[in-house]
């Protein structure tokens, strides 16, 4: 357990960084060495939990003046850390609390050991409670907030990052105390905080929220004229260092007093709102970039389609790399305030060169998501999700941006459908279709040579581009206007800066290879020039991996599977990948996470296509599918491990595989991987690589299940059924339909859920496999429970019963007794449900399947309930729990607790029903579990809550 270090059994290790940065074991405190030291530890607590590169700590600690010799300086300060931290470690054993991994450097702490942590946490504490009209709660949580303060935030310490971190810590600290005032107001503490305001509007005589609580406070304890008179000192204050006027809020305060308001009497604790359950707001906008320069006419254009209520429909059209998803990302940016109510976005891959168009449905049901729909309760059918997702926006003021759109078909269902929504799309096509239903093109062209200016001097300064104006001007010829190509030569003359522009003109001028579809009139405006230009500058090992990056079918890649697709190991593909982000050929969109512009991808995989082998390229993609492949089946062990297991080939050399710590980290990296891995997936399969498509498929159906990516799961396994069929693969077809049954059970399709049922109960009677039939004979049988035919589930549960009777399958029989247990439970015999589940407890204790002893709990505790045993059906959930918890199934923990707070709340003990869905959401949150959002419903309606489990 992190926190409890060797040699001291039981200290935990806290920091302190709200004041001089502190360290403490238990009640030791410790010394942390020299100033560098120090601050390199309030970096890594800043990102606590989370990795640090090096080259941040650098930045952190020296910014543009770091010496030569700074990466043994920052292994020093961390080996003095962590000697500090864990002082009778051996220096052979690895630090289980400051450890190194490829990413970076990583501080761990366990939760409320970090005072900013805490103070975060009793913030949020009190903002609830103060919104619940709590505000006794509400008091002392802000209170305790505020006490963790003992001077400014990393006191004595300095470097870029520390002082811009202070700033705003500052910041947020005064407005926190701003906040706590208010509350203490609320509760009537008027007189105590006269001298304290007093103190604290001489030290910031700006903060008109301060000026305000001042007089609010004088005016309450009968101190009229002192209140008068303190509005006037600040409008004093304000006109004589400013020239402006206070604020129209203390304004309208100051009228309010001269007129006697009587609601100033009341403490305003007294008139706090409910708190009111609200859609959640996206704000899925990407990175607008700091160099966006010109484009006034098309701004004025677009700018002109906001001025009314109306539904609006922009449509951006333009060639690629023209700069369509920049203006569209920028102007959606500038507008966004006008749209409260969230901004979604999607990428719809309309153009991308390896991977297909994304389908409607999966955009929608990413909006449906982001909007706050439990993915089980997302239609089935793509008109169904399309409706939804038009109510969920209708009466609210939302902004919508589908970037790179196909046609009109894809765009269409993605429509809002009310006035005051605004859709900004973005297309090479010029959709005729989308503009004859009323959609306003915006057409964007190349940048003129004035703009092209701007953007030059805005990326390698005003001086290089006013001293040679000839270069300048070939560079924006040479380059076509196209954005993307100056880009990349303002990115080589950056990096650059003892060339001259002339010379970079020159080299540019003479490089003709061509990008054909983004050839300019003129024969020398060439954008695959700038490409190749750009990539020939690379050494030979970097050019390689740009060029294999070209065949990895993924929206992004991590140095792990770049370091399998080239075949290197993963430091080196660091290395590489660093290089080229250098050159502006592939952009890092998060830490250890790369991506690719959809032209430099295409230029990419034509490189790769011209001067690579095919076999080369098979073993590229061999390795990055075996990548995939052992990463994913180490992940799913992690998380589901107590089915068989499939046997994989061992991977090909030059493979690496992420190794995973435990089930947490399993999940972090299936989350981050999901859209790759069904992008393998399909390459695999449009390859003709069956025995990939069905192995990924398999190592992916506990995370897909456990996240409620139903679609997904059903899609996957569509196409590991048909790689089964292809391989003749009996079994395996089997198995397909058995985990097509579960999913269609799960997205609500019980028909499609029943025939794959039946086709696997016939495979697995060809196959003479009893235990197959036996077990498919349980999933028919949910199928039969969802679909109302209760007695049908159960006479299916007992022919499983009678068939693992057969085949002498011990943990067979107790799967089956217990869900004959359950259907006799549904069916109202709850006491014969108990006998046929302590019989299934009896026959799981022999066969040690304690994933099903721990099933036949809850199936317990479930009848117990509605006998209302409810103290023998708390226990039978706890009995579970512990199991579940030692197996490490943190999603069956979840569902047993909320059954637990169903019996909690159908005894009367509110609270502890409370308590249970509380942790039962933490749970499905770290998991990502669409059920959060259920279990958040019961909270809400607490007292309309009727208790009792709702099914399995």
């Amino acid at each position: 357990m992190v926190g409890s270090h060797q040699g001291q059994p039981g200290a935990a290790l806290r920091v302190e960084v709200l004041g001089p940065v502190q360290a403490w074991l238990g009640d030791t405190r410790l010394s942390l060495g020299p100033v560098q030291q120090r601050v390199v530890l309030a970096v890594l607590a800043l990102r606590s939990n989370r990795p640090v590169r090096r080259e941040q700590l650098i930045e952190a600690i020296w910014g543009d003046t770091a010496p030569a010799y700074a990466v043994n300086v920052v292994q020093k300060y961390i080996s003095g850390l962590r000697r500090a931290f864990e002082p009778v470690r051996s220096d052979r054993s690895p630090s289980r609390v400051l450890t190194w991994s490829e990413v970076g450097y990583q501080l761990a702490l366990p939760p409320g050991s970090l005072d900013l942590e805490v103070f975060d946490r009793e913030v949020s504490r009190a903002r609830t409670a103060r919104a619940a009209g709590e505000l006794p709660e509400a008091v002392q949580a802000m209170h305790a907030a505020m006490q963790l303060w003992r001077g400014p935030a990393f006191d004595g310490l300095a470097g870029p990052l520390l002082d811009v971190e202070r700033a705003r810590l500052e910041e947020r600290r005064i407005s926190v105390l701003e906040e706590r005032i208010e509350i203490d107001l609320a509760m009537g503490n008027d007189e105590d905080l006269v001298t304290e305001l007093t103190r604290l509007v001489a030290e910031y005589p700006m903060r008109e929220r301060l000026r305000g609580s001042l007089m609010t406070a004088l005016y309450r304890s009968g101190r009229q004229a002192e209140a008068l008179a303190a509005f006037h000192e600040q409008a004093r204050y304000l006109r004589e260092e400013l020239g402006v006027d206070p604020s129209a809020e203390l304004q309208d305060l100051y009228k309010r007093f001269l007129a006697n308001d009587p609601l100033l009497d009341a403490p305003s604790g007294s008139t706090v709102p409910e708190p009111v359950l609200r859609p959640p707001i996206p704000a899925q906008l990407p990175y607008a970039t700091p160099h966006f320069v010109g484009r006034v006419n098309e701004l004025r254009q677009l700018d002109a389609l906001v001025t009314g209520d109306g539904m609006v429909i922009a449509l951006i059209t333009g060639t690629a790399g023209v700069g369509k998803t920049s203006l569209a990302v920028h102007w959606a940016h500038r507008i966004s305030a006008r749209f409260p109510h969230g901004r979604l976005y999607v990428n719809l891959r309309g153009f991308d060169p390896h991977r297909s168009a994304m389908e409607p449905g999966e955009a929608l049901r990413g909006f449906l998501d982001a909007l706050g729909v439990p993915a089980r309760r997302v239609p089935a059918t793509l008109e169904q999700q399309a409706a939804l997702y038009r109510s969920l926006l209708a009466g609210r003021r939302v902004l919508v941006v589908l970037d790179n759109a196909r046609d009109t078909d894809q765009v269409t269902p993605l429509l809002p459908g009310s006035a005051g929504c605004l859709a900004v799309v973005t297309s090479r096509n010029w959709l005729s279709g989308l503009i004859a239903a009323g959609a306003v093109a915006v057409p964007v062209d190349l940048v003129t040579a004035d703009e092209g200016r701007q953007m030059l001097r805005r990326r390698i300064g005003e001086s290089r581009v006013e001293v040679e104006p000839t270069a300048v001007d070939d560079i924006i010829a040479v380059s076509a206007r196209l954005p993307l190509a100056l880009a990349i030569v303002a990115a080589r003359a950056a990096a650059q800066p003892r060339f001259t522009l002339t010379a970079l003109a020159d080299e540019l001028g003479h490089a003709r290879g061509g990008l054909d579809a983004f050839a300019g009139e003129d024969p020398t405006a060439d954008a695959r020039a700038v490409l190749s230009w750009s990539y020939n500058l690379l050494a030979e090992p970097a050019a390689q991996l740009f060029r294999l990056l070209g065949l990895h079918p993924g929206p992004d890649i991590s140095v792990a599977a770049a370091a399998s697709l080239a075949g290197v190991p993963p430091a080196e593909a660091r290395r590489l990948l660093t290089a080229l982000r250098g050159a502006h050929l592939i952009d890092e969109s998060a830490p250890g996470r790369f991506t690719f512009h959809d032209l430099l991808r295409a230029y990419a995989a034509e490189q790769a296509r011209v001067l690579g082998s095919a076999a080369e390229r098979e073993a590229a993609l061999g390795r990055m599918l075996d990548h995939y492949l052992h990463t994913a089946h180490a992940a799913d062990r992690l998380l589901y491990p107590y089915r068989e297991p499939l046997v994989i080939d061992p991977p090909a050399t030059g493979v690496v595989a992420v190794p995973h710590a435990d089930a947490d980290q399993a999940m972090t990296w299936f989350v981050a991987e999901h859209a790759n891995l069904l992008a393998a997936l399909a390459l695999a399969a449009a390859d003709n690589l069956h025995t990939y498509v069905y192995r990924l498929a398999w190592t992916m159906t506990a995370f897909l299940n456990y996240q409620g990516h139903w679609h997904d799961w059903a899609a996957t396994m569509g196409a590991a059924l048909h790689a089964a069929r292809r391989l003749g693969d009996r079994a395996a077809q089997a198995q397909a339909h058995r985990l097509l049954n579960l999913a269609n059970l799960q997205l609500g399709r019980f028909d499609e859920g029943r025939a794959h049922a039946e086709q696997a109960l016939q495979l697995f009677a060809q196959l003479g496999d009893l235990p197959g039939q036996a077990r498919i004979r349980l999933n028919l049988g949910r199928v039969l429970e969802r679909q109302g035919n209760l007695q049908q589930a159960l006479d299916q549960a007992r022919q499983a019963l009678e068939q693992f009777r057969l085949a002498e399958d011990w943990a067979g029989q107790a799967d089956a007794l217990n869900w004959v247990g359950w259907y006799h439970s549904q069916l109202g015999y709850h006491e014969q449900a108990l006998e046929y589940c302590r019989q299934s407890l009896a026959l799981h204790a022999d066969s040690g399947d304690w994933p099903g002893h721990a099933d036949t709990w809850d199936s317990l505790g479930y009848a117990h309930h509605q006998l209302g045993h409810h103290d023998e059906a708390v226990a039978c959930y706890e009995r579970a729990l512990t199991l579940w918890h030692d197996l490490g199934d943190r999603y069956q923990v979840a569902m047993t607790r909320l059954r637990l707070g169903d019996t909690y709340r159908a005894s009367g003990d509110a609270d502890r029903a409370r308590a249970a869905w509380r942790e039962a959401i933490e749970i499905f949150d770290a998991l990502g579990h669409p059920e959060a959002a259920a279990v958040r419903t019961k909270l809400d309606h607490l007292a309309n809550s009727r208790g009792g489990a709702r099914g399995k």
